[in-house]
């Protein structure tokens, strides 16, 4: 491999040809053992204000997805929502770290999470 070709490909993935061959390797028996099963992939609603992290976050579901495993996603949304709840007035309210939800939380926590977060993720 010539010496640009593989800068290029270090600049693109962000490491090298052969940390991605070893990673590759180490993978194939997971990807044999889980190949055609349906997984459960949590991803927060922080990993979804940075836009470098969400897109790795795709590449990784769309990955799954090409190897025969069957990523179902559920996202989180905690700032969005914060950051939603202060636009429209309302306060946040948290006993023992959990969000207190009353209806016009629950409104406000629905439009987050359909109109914007789950969009993003479909999109």
């Amino acid at each position: 491999m010539t010496g640009i070709r593989k800068a290029s490909l270090e600049a693109s993935f962000g490491f090298s040809p052969e940390l991605r061959a070893k990673a590759l390797v180490e993978a194939i028996p997971y990807i044999q053992k889980f190949s055609g099963k349906v997984i459960l992939v949590k991803m927060g609603g922080s990993a979804l204000i940075d836009e470098g992290l969400f897109s790795k976050f795709a590449q990784d579901i769309v990955l799954l997805a090409s190897v025969g495993i069957q990523p179902v996603v559920v996202h989180g949304g905690g700032p969005q929502i914060g950051q939603y709840l202060k636009q429209i007035g309302k306060e946040s309210t948290f006993i023992d770290g959990l969000r207190v939800t009353d209806g016009e939380t629950l409104a406000a926590v629905r439009e987050v999470l359909v109109q914007q977060v789950g969009k993003k993720i479909v999109e």
